[in-house]
């Protein structure tokens, strides 16, 4: 006797198939985009920055030169990581234990920065200059990545269709910014929370081709801005609170003098 399901559980499979299929469908290069390397780099206007890298083995070992096993099996020592970022100029704050993705692994270091224009002393970004100038209206901050041609490390597993992205994340209004899609070459919308996120293939990586990004933003950062409104509207809330306590009393004066007039 075959038995009956519940309306409700037809309908969570059935979304839940749609999702799967709409995930493979998508995978690769649809609406979510997974990176084989990617470098966050969240930046003060001071110039300081705290930057997050996420790549794959291969990519580390095939872009930053890292002497890492290639083997997907092999044990990864993240002390070597720790080691091939530390600089004078940068401060290694962690190497997270790796993960797997497509059958390679994927790890994360963590690095601060007193300036980013030092950052290419660090072996894994001299591949990068950067630069931050103050003019008398803005900030205009500009990273150029070029690199010569470089070679993927055997079974990496590459198809051709991977990314890897640029993302900074920017303290003040951007007023200016260069992104473009890697496909369309169309300009695209600042991201929430006033982050820009630059895409290149993998294959024009490897191939050194040069990706040049170059913000314009105001000198002032939004969080001092906002805690300068709030200031400004407490001081105001305050004014108001005690021109209705003044104005109160004085009439309660008023009134106490007419009545003992009469």
């Amino acid at each position: 006797m075959r038995s009956r399901v519940p309306a409700a559980c037809r309908s969570r499979r059935a979304v839940l198939l749609a999702v799967i299929c709409l995930s493979v469908a998508c995978r690769g290069g649809g609406l979510i985009r997974q990176y084989e390397y990617e470098e966050d780099v969240y930046l003060d206007l001071d110039g300081s920055a705290t930057v997050v890298v996420n790549a794959s083995v291969p990519a580390l070992i095939a872009l930053s030169r890292l002497d890492l096993p290639a083997d997907a099996g092999a044990r990864l020592d993240r002390d070597r990581v720790r080691a091939a970022y530390e600089s004078e100029a940068t401060d290694v704050r962690r190497v997270s234990r790796p993960w797997r993705r497509a059958g390679r692994r994927f790890v994360q270091i963590r690095i601060t920065a007193p300036d980013i224009r030092m950052l290419p002393s660090a072996k894994p970004f001299a591949w990068s200059t950067y630069s931050l100038t103050e003019t008398p209206d803005m900030h205009v901050f500009k990273q150029v990545v070029r690199g010569d041609a470089r070679q993927a490390p055997a079974g990496a597993g590459w198809d051709g269709r991977e990314l890897v992205a640029f993302r900074l994340h920017l303290p003040s209004r951007i007023h200016y910014h260069n992104v473009r899609d890697v496909e369309t070459n169309e300009t695209l919308d600042v991201e929430r929370g006033n982050i820009l996120t630059w895409e290149q293939r993998l294959t024009d990586r490897l191939a050194g081709k040069a990706l040049a990004m170059e913000v314009r933003m105001d000198r002032q950062s939004i969080l001092y801005r906002t805690l300068w409104l709030f200031a400004a509207a407490f001081g105001a809330a305050v004014l108001v609170l005690g021109a209705i306590i003044w104005w109160t009393a004085r009439r309660g004066r008023v009134t106490v003098g007419t009545e003992k007039t009469e």
